[in-house]
């Protein structure tokens, strides 16, 4: 939704996520108030005050409503299986192709309609050497597969393409379930949302768009999340939130399966490192963060004299390796600072979960 104004700005919620529309900045003095579904800048006049929060409260509505039908979000994987069948459907598949092992992504894309990924060797961090994947559009139809040159049938796990035969893997994470050791501190347990501000709980689950009151400066953190299946979605509107490390430099997390693995997708370091591998898994499967991270340095009169740095592991796979933070992310609730901050946890729109989050403080 889209609605200018010279003393208006709003950010609503579009079909891919947030919607920004600003006017020239000399036209106006911004201040900034939040609501549910975003924010909204205006002029400093009462009128325009009360005619912006008006619109603040209309804009999500419209929104909400003219998406509802056709971006369904599913965070329940029963529902999702009882309702959608493509959802069944998708998933990691591994076996041989042309006499050679292969791993094959079938991503659900709505209505029957799937992209698969197909990957010399094996999946993405198991066998995959990194070279060349590639990506074919397709459908099924009553367990009939059709994707590119490649015909077949699919049922109970199985997907058969000529006399290539390939089964379904559910892969997990081998740090998923990972106690707290000794000393950690428990953020998140599945009972208690008093680290946090905001904090609520959808069944023993963790809702987005939450920070802990508590802050750090160097720490390792575990946290376990769940991306929503939105399958008629696409880019930043499928399933995005974001790990902020001390409330400044975002570890994405969005629904980037079967995607190329740029700095914007999952485990991305937004607009400073793309993951060495794309370790996605399809939605609603329980993904794991395990992250090391160092704290800049200052001098006395405030001047960096070191970056952050941060080593983080995807699904049990490093994915970055003591890669400098040169600078927090332009939507970080917090600007760069010699002092400790938080572990925010991004509402981008989706209904984004989590589970098991500790952290140490080094």
């Amino acid at each position: 939704m889209q609605m200018k104004d010279r003393n208006i700005c709003l950010i609503g919620v579009g079909p891919a996520g947030p919607v920004k529309i600003l006017p020239p900045l000399r036209d106006w003095q911004a201040r900034t108030h939040t609501y549910d579904g975003g924010l909204i800048y205006h002029h400093p006049t009462s009128y325009l005050y009360m005619r912006s929060r008006l619109l603040c409260l209309i804009f999500p509505l419209i929104s909400t409503f003219s998406l509802a039908d056709d971006k369904k979000s599913f965070t329940d994987p029963t529902l999702a299986t009882q309702q959608d069948p493509d959802f069944s459907i998708q998933g990691e598949y591994v076996g041989d192709l042309a006499g050679k092992k292969v791993g094959v992504q079938l991503v659900a894309e709505g209505g029957g309609k799937f992209a698969a990924v197909l990957y010399p060797g094996g999946l993405p961090g198991d066998g995959f050497s990194g070279d060349k994947s590639t990506r074919i559009k397709g459908s099924v139809a009553e367990g009939k597969v059709s994707l590119g040159p490649h015909q077949g049938t699919i049922a109970e796990g199985k997907l058969a393409l000529g006399d290539s035969k390939l089964s379904k893997v559910e892969r997990k994470s081998p740090t998923l379930g990972a106690s707290a050791p000794a000393g950690a501190i428990i953020l998140f347990d599945g009972k208690s949302t008093a680290a946090f501000d905001k904090g609520r709980l959808d069944g023993d689950t963790l809702k987005q768009g939450i920070t802990t009151k508590e802050t750090w400066n160097s720490f390792t953190l575990h946290l376990e999340f769940r991306i929503p299946y939105i399958p008629t979605a696409r880019g930043q509107g499928r399933g995005n939130s974001g790990c902020y490390l001390q409330g400044r430099y975002e570890v994405q997390m969005l629904d980037s399966f079967g995607l190329e693995g740029a700095n914007n997708e999952c485990g991305g370091i937004y607009t400073i490192a793309e993951p060495k591998v794309n370790m996605a898994f399809p939605p609603l499967a329980w993904q794991t963060y395990d992250i090391d991270y160092t704290a800049p340095t200052y001098d006395a009169a405030g001047k960096k004299t070191a970056n952050a740095k941060t080593t983080v592991k995807h699904n049990g796979t490093v994915i970055h390796d003591q890669v400098e933070l040169t600078h927090a992310t332009t939507s970080a609730p917090l600007p760069e600072s010699p002092q400790p901050g938080p572990l925010h946890l991004q509402d981008h729109g989706n209904p984004v979960r989590y589970r098991n989050i500790w952290i140490i403080k080094k």
